[in-house]
């Protein structure tokens, strides 16, 4: 299926065969400047998305979404600055791949150039894909009343005047937009889900971040966690003088830890919690999730289940897991 992502690469490229082998730039406005490489020169800038709109209407939420997915994110950029950015984006030797940028009224001045911009970067074969973030004005007042923020257009006068304003500069970008999204009613994580199925390809979804984390409780705090499991029910091999030296990884401390039947008892019961809740945490849209896993120590039983863990779910489409083991190399009582 052709997607209107599709044609949009598809015409830049089009775009870009057009301007011949020998072209190298064109000209912009106020001279301003927008490299037209040949093809097969050009370095390959697959997407850039201006996210734009009303504001409260959730484009900090928004361009948090492309962070998370790797796109190189700029907020509050003039449009007269987007121009330069494009071109070190279009240079050779330039990494990035995937950019968004939030554009909108806070620009004072400038913003009013964005559609001419647009243009340009269009006619100089890069194809911006235009994000325009909407919500109601009862929805807007009430978020700025529970921020107890001013709105850029009305620093000394009421929330409802700025909106008034802002929809009137607004609007002839949303003739451009390719997703036009009402927020009105929309929680934060709602409000990404969409953007990640409506605006991002599957390749470059953003998989949330799981990290297993051992630690032992003698040697400070457990770790800043979103759960800690406390393991030290289970057989200790700190007190045999053959483990002692070694760590959770090696298989001899493992089958000690489990010769009583409790460790498979734990997982009994561990693995389907872990099973039911991360795909809650990814269908939420979290970013990053850590499972801190403590006992005495840090370098014997939690090393082995935190090893276990990311083992059990670094195969995980949705995921992306990493080990850690805070006091591992710890040594002493």
């Amino acid at each position: 299926m052709t997607t209107r992502h599709d044609r949009s690469r598809q015409a830049a490229a089009e775009r870009g065969r057009a301007s011949g082998p020998g072209a190298r730039a064109k000209r912009g406005r106020q001279g301003a400047e927008l490299p037209v490489e040949p093809e097969a020169e050009r370095p390959s800038l697959e997407d850039l998305v201006v996210i734009t709109g009303i504001s409260g209407a959730g484009k900090s939420t928004a361009m948090q979404v492309f962070e998370d997915a790797g796109y190189f994110c700029v907020d509050n950029l003039p449009p007269e600055m987007l121009r330069g950015l494009i071109e070190l984006f279009l240079h050779e030797g330039s990494s990035v791949r995937r950019a968004a940028i939030v554009s909108d009224v806070r620009g004072g001045a400038y913003f009013a150039q964005t559609r001419a911009v647009l243009d340009e970067l269009r006619a100089a074969g890069v194809e911006p894909r235009v994000l325009f973030l909407d919500a109601s004005d009862e929805a807007v007042v009430t978020r700025y009343k529970e921020t107890r923020r001013r709105h850029p257009l009305s620093r000394a006068g009421s929330v409802e005047k700025g909106i008034a304003a802002e929809r009137r500069l607004v609007e002839p970008l949303r003739a451009r937009a390719e997703l036009i999204v009402d927020s009105t009613g929309l929680k934060a994580h709602e409000l990404r889900r969409r953007l990640v199925d409506e605006m991002l390809p599957r390749a470059s979804q953003a998989r949330m971040a799981v990290t297993f984390e051992s630690f032992g409780f003698k040697h400070g705090p457990a770790p800043a966690a979103d759960l800690v499991i406390d393991v030290r029910f289970l057989p200790n091999p700190y007190y045999e003088p053959d483990l002692k030296p070694l760590t959770g990884r090696d298989p001899r401390v493992v089958a000690h830890i489990a010769r009583n039947g409790q460790l498979e008892a734990l997982y009994a019961r561990l693995l389907p919690l872990l099973d039911f809740l991360l795909p809650q945490y990814v269908a939420e849209g979290k970013a990053h999730l850590t499972v801190a896993i403590g006992c005495t120590g840090g370098r014997h039983r939690s090393v082995a289940i935190a090893e276990h863990l990311a083992s059990r779910y670094g195969e995980g489409e949705d995921v992306v897991v990493a080990v850690a083991h805070r006091d591992m190399e710890r040594h002493g009582p």
